[in-house]
């Protein structure tokens, strides 16, 4: 049984009540996040649901090997197709056949490659290196990225039409420094399986003052990097010479005043999860500088709403517009909008191109 995945915040919730709708369907999947988020474990999460689970779940890192040898372990190949091919090896798709192909960092696959993808998601068959006759192959193909493949897509570094094919369903993955309520669950967990691993080194759970700077910690390198830092105190038996050697920690205390409010008679109430990232996002829809008592007047979550929705929607609009050079017709298609809406929503956000 492979790790499950641990959260309990509304993003790790959401996540798995998709895995369980999904996972029936073995359509293709694509799983997006920052390297270290968890984007494997999701991936046999929906293999391990799924009627395909009695078979092979082969996993595949695109970005691990040239060229040459990503062509040969996808297709695999006949004996004499090159030098040093002394004997017939079937590759991933053939290995696969029945179950899960796992694709990880599906954006460094070249370019060359992504044709050949592109062929056995259409038509289900292939043909390994040296051979004249094609295959046929029964996969499920579930796909990561750490990448804006969008953006890849717009710079001709990913082809556009084996994205839709990848993207039928898309699991976002949020970073751990957006879930921090899950980090509690997560150490409690991997202490556990560690313990059954290095039973000579049992380390020691955190204690509250700890736990609160594991949870204020912005983690770079998401869980991977906290499953490090367990193994670590399990070795060394000192949380604070975890933290010594943790890029970037900070003292506990170090988030820095905001303005009027933060001396007013609110700012002892804030929780310390709510320290400076969420008041630096809140202070960008409401005035922090004034009284609490004209703030709790002034904030109302319908307007806060709008003005949150307004502001990503203007930002993502124009960020596409100027990958795609201001043209109109492929942003649209790329927004999923009309053409109509989309020039509609360029007016009412004021986007003008760059001044060349």
């Amino acid at each position: 049984m492979s790790t499950p995945l641990i959260g309990v915040s509304e993003s790790i919730r959401k996540i798995k009540k998709l895995i369980n709708h999904v996972a029936s369907t073995c359509l293709n999947v694509l799983i997006t996040g920052e390297t270290g988020v968890g984007k494997e474990v999701v991936a046999q999460s929906l293999y391990e649901k799924s009627p395909r689970a009695d078979h092979h779940f082969v996993k595949i890192n695109c970005a691990a090997l040239p060229e040459t040898l990503l062509e040969s372990e996808l297709f695999g190949y006949e004996k004499g197709a090159f030098t040093g091919a002394h004997k017939k090896r079937p590759g991933k798709f053939q290995t696969a056949h029945k179950g899960v192909l796992f694709l990880d960092e599906i954006g460094d696959m070249p370019l060359s490659l992504q044709s050949k993808m592109l062929h056995v998601l259409q038509s289900g068959e292939f043909s390994p290196l040296g051979s004249d006759h094609e295959f046929k192959t029964d996969i499920w193909v579930i796909a990561a990225t750490n990448q804006d493949l969008e953006s890849s897509i717009s710079l001709k570094q990913f082809r556009e039409d084996l994205f839709y094919r990848l993207n039928i369903i898309r699991i976002d993955i949020p970073p751990l420094r957006e879930r921090k309520q899950d980090i509690p669950a997560l150490i409690d967990y991997y202490f556990t399986e560690y313990n059954k691993k290095y039973p000579d080194n049992p380390g020691s759970r955190p204690d509250p003052d700890f736990m609160t700077r594991l949870c204020n910690y912005p983690w770079p390198g998401n869980v991977r990097q906290l499953q490090n830092c367990i193994k670590k105190q399990m070795v060394l038996n000192s949380w604070e010479k975890v933290f010594e050697e943790m890029p970037g920690e900070q003292p506990q205390n170090s988030v820095p005043a905001i303005n009027n409010w933060a001396d007013s008679d609110l700012a002892p109430q804030i929780h310390p999860d709510f320290a400076s990232d969420r008041i630096s996002l809140i202070s960008q829809f409401v005035d922090l500088s004034t009284s609490s008592d004209k703030l709790f007047q002034d904030i109302s979550l319908k307007k806060i709403k709008k003005k949150a929705s307004d502001r990503v929607e203007r930002e993502v609009i124009a960020f596409v517009l100027d990958k795609v050079g201001w043209n109109r017709s492929r942003a649209a298609k790329i927004l999923k909008v009309s053409y109509k809406t989309l020039l509609y929503k360029i007016d009412e956000f004021n986007i003008t191109p760059p001044v060349p």
